[in-house]
């Protein structure tokens, strides 16, 4: 190709680029998710103490597909996340749902952001002090009939067998237990709230930091308080049953059993809602 013609050809940056997801499709069959998920990003989250604590979460995006449409604009997720770290709150959330449906032109969607939230608790005797972890997934969601915002958080606590107890002559095995609960919120039940609650219920709570003088009230505290995994979720499912806060909930525990080779599990949930299928 000579000099001349190659001045001629088209600058590639200047053609024009196929919209190939906006395209038609003839299948006609709407799929109820589209959309990203492993993508960690910055958040702030709003305390009950009335500070923020900053973390980094898991977050998917999703929305509801038409039948007739190819794909979704996968960009235009991360361009309604933006770049500043995500609010954890009520309100915020459901501005960037409703954000994320008017720039997907969607009629239904779902943001599901998961992180560690951590608590500063001292040793029952010696005071010490030290962090713990959670698990925490918030997800709002709408259906084109206003947005929906549901908490979910894990707890990690001690369990010790009835059984065990009542039968050996002396001690009793026990365990770690992780007790989920999931429920539909307004922004008026702080995490920490539902942390203390599920902690009060199990044999013991857990600690970063014991020295011997906690250890030996943590496991005398959960001898004389044994649990079964069912004793757990009904315990839980009491207290979320006199909060005014609470309507429906989910909430779901493990034992991560000392001397089977299995976990024992019991699940219990009241007026199931979409939006709490799924998790736990």
């Amino acid at each position: 190709m000579g000099a001349q013609a190659m001045l001629h050809r088209a600058d590639p940056s200047t053609r024009p680029v196929a919209d190939v997801q906006g395209s038609a499709d003839p299948r006609d069959l709407p799929l109820q998710q589209v959309g990203i998920r492993g993508v960690r990003f910055p958040v702030a989250v709003h305390t009950r103490a009335g500070h923020p604590q900053h973390s980094v979460a898991t977050l998917g995006m999703d929305i509801g597909l038409a039948g007739d449409r190819r794909g979704a604009h996968l960009s235009r997720f991360l361009e309604v996340a933006g770049t500043d770290p995500l609010a954890i709150q009520a309100g915020s959330l459901g501005r960037l749902l409703e954000r994320m449906l008017v720039r997907l032109d969607a009629g239904s969607g779902r943001i599901d952001i998961a992180f560690p939230y951590f608590v500063c608790k001292n040793a029952p005797v010696s005071g010490s002090a030290g962090l713990i972890d959670y698990e925490v997934g918030v997800t709002v969601a709408s259906n084109g009939h206003g947005a929906e915002l549901s908490l979910r958080v894990a707890v990690p606590v001690t369990s010790l067998c009835p059984c065990s107890k009542a039968i050996a002559d002396y001690g009793a095995h026990n365990q770690r237990s992780q007790v989920i609960v999931t429920l539909p919120t307004d922004g008026t039940l702080w995490i920490d709230d539902l942390i203390e609650l599920v902690e009060a219920q199990a044999s013991s709570e857990l600690f970063a930091l014991l020295k011997r003088e906690d250890e030996r009230l943590v496991t005398q505290r959960a001898y004389d308080n044994p649990k079964f995994v069912e004793d757990l979720v009904r315990d839980v499912a009491a207290q979320l049953e006199r909060d005014p806060r609470v309507g429906a909930y989910r909430v779901s525990c493990e034992n991560f059993e000392s001397i089977h080779n299995h976990s024992a599990f019991a699940l219990i949930e009241r007026d199931g809602r979409p939006g709490l299928n799924g998790h736990g």
